[in-house]
């Protein structure tokens, strides 16, 4: 299949942005400057908001408005809809947990690029078909982790993914030595209680020792 690509930036550039994505849950739109500033404090440029809130795609728009440095993108995008009012409000890349022929086509006529999810081969030669080669890998760590990532790098060595889902600070390094991983993903970095307790610094602090593990 033929499908020409619009994107404005593309899924190589987000990745090379740093070695984690934070997968973000913000509940209210008031903490969504604060703790996307103590991101980028610590050391983080990507931010990865999912749509699993009442109020993500105001988020995005809060973040994008105040913050128009930042990179930031929408995650848990399932449909083509959600897609395109992701790009409304302002995300910069869309990520999904899983694909369908539908999204990926829609994503390639626009603007925005979409790193699609995988859990199959079958999925990834679905993807691979589509023209995409940058892939989230999810959820990793029930699905195989690092042993089900290094096979696929035989029969599929162009392909670079960033997977999430039960990554942490003391597995994420066995990901991150991969030929094909760029980046991966984490909510660790934002923890329930500092967010409730608005302590800003704590999440700063948890930030830049991550990312210090993962350059090292």
């Amino acid at each position: 299949m033929s499908v020409t690509n619009t994107w404005q930036t593309q899924p190589q550039e987000v990745f090379a942005l740093g070695p984690i994505v934070p997968v973000l849950v913000i509940e209210h739109i008031e903490d969504a400057v604060p703790i996307a500033k103590a991101l980028i404090a610590g050391g983080i440029n990507v931010l990865e908001v999912t749509l699993r809130t009442e109020n993500a795609l105001d988020v995005i728009r809060e973040i994008a408005t105040h913050i128009p440095s930042a990179m930031v993108g929408a995650g848990t995008v399932t449909n083509i809809s959600l897609y395109h009012q992701a790009v409304d409000a302002g995300a910069k890349f869309v990520i999904s947990p899983g694909l369908t022929k539908d999204l990926l086509v829609a994503a390639k006529e626009s603007t925005v690029p979409l790193i699609p999810g995988i859990a199959t081969i079958s999925e990834l030669m679905t993807g691979i078909d589509a023209g995409y080669d940058h892939f989230k890998f999810f959820p990793a760590e029930a699905i195989g982790g690092t042993k089900a990532i290094k096979s696929i790098a035989g029969p599929f060595p162009d392909i670079t993914f960033c997977p999430t889902g039960g990554i942490n600070v003391d597995n994420m390094g066995n990901y991150l030595s991969l030929n094909n991983v760029a980046c991966i993903g984490g909510s660790w970095l934002v923890p329930s209680d500092a967010v409730a307790n608005k302590d800003w610094q704590r999440i700063t602090d948890i930030t830049k020792a991550a990312v210090a593990a993962a350059n090292s």
